[in-house]
């Protein structure tokens, strides 16, 4: 575990590294043995119990069980299949709501009056999104990609404008005071002003967000696709395939953590550490 601190006085900028933190190919073996060990005691337990215990494969499956599954789904291509539907429509709905989010939330940060108004919403419509819109999805779009997609959107929409607002409302007044007094336009102010300003919380949201449309694109795969992980898991329970049921979530754990670990958690870092003054710990 590493924590450091960004710290800007004037024009330079200082970096605090709690000791202890990881440097070099050693530290960061180090910190990949600690973050990997809790996952191999699990696997190492439920080997061990499920053999201890004789559990028939139906109830739980063994270790070997899911590796098998997973081979079989490797070698028939029903893995690529849906795992490139689910990055697909994860990819697609990420890209609209950044287009969407980004502006609507920046443009709350600038004006209070906005602020003020849709704030209430967007605390409202954070315990209704993703899941709680699938039935709306299938019915305006039916069973398709789109109504996945929109679910996705949905999900991380209300997380990334609240973030992206909050961002702007934390940039210094003086700094908006100076660019407007040298004639920034608005659209030279929201790319070079706004946007970078509240970069650490907008990639903060993103992470959150992503974390919301993950769940969201799981959920609604279940129920309103042919395909795609959630399908994968959804059509294994049906068929009673533990295995293949285990299999999908562990798919399904594993690329999120993948996707976190490897490009959220280190664009966070690198954007905190370039842009703002804040802790971050991985």
């Amino acid at each position: 575990m590493s924590v450091t601190l960004t710290e800007t006085r004037g024009q330079g900028t200082r970096r605090v590294t709690a000791r202890g933190a990881g440097r070099g190919p050693r530290g960061r073996l180090v910190s990949a043995f600690w973050f990997l060990l809790p996952f191999v005691l699990l696997v190492v337990v439920w080997a061990v119990v499920v053999a201890v215990t004789n559990t028939p494969m139906r109830v739980f499956p063994q270790v070997t069980d899911v590796l098998a599954a997973l081979r079989e789904m490797w070698v028939s291509g029903d893995l690529f299949r849906h795992l490139g539907a689910s990055l697909r429509r994860v990819g697609v709905g990420t890209a609209i709501a950044v287009v969407t989010a980004l502006p609507f939330g920046v443009a709350l940060g600038v004006s209070p009056t906005l602020a003020a108004f849709f704030a209430p919403l967007l605390r409202f419509s954070v315990a209704l999104a993703g899941i709680a819109w699938i039935p709306i999805a299938t019915l305006w779009l039916g069973y398709s990609d789109s109504a996945v997609i929109f679910i996705v959107w949905n999900a991380m929409f209300f997380a990334l404008t609240y973030n992206a607002m909050l961002g702007v409302q934390q940039i210094p007044i003086e700094l908006l005071r100076a660019a407007r007094s040298m004639g920034t336009g608005r659209i030279r102010m929201f790319f070079e002003v706004l946007v970078p300003g509240a970069l650490p919380s907008i990639v903060t949201g993103l992470r959150i967000g992503l974390g919301y449309g993950w769940r969201g694109l799981v959920a609604a795969e279940i129920i309103a696709s042919s395909a795609g992980l959630g399908y994968a898991l959804f059509l294994a329970q049906t068929e009673f395939s533990t295995d293949v049921v285990i299999t999908a979530m562990v798919i399904i754990g594993v690329l999120w953590l993948t996707m976190d670990r490897l490009l959220l958690a280190p664009l966070e870092r690198r954007t905190v550490e370039r842009w703002g003054m804040k802790a971050v710990s991985s």
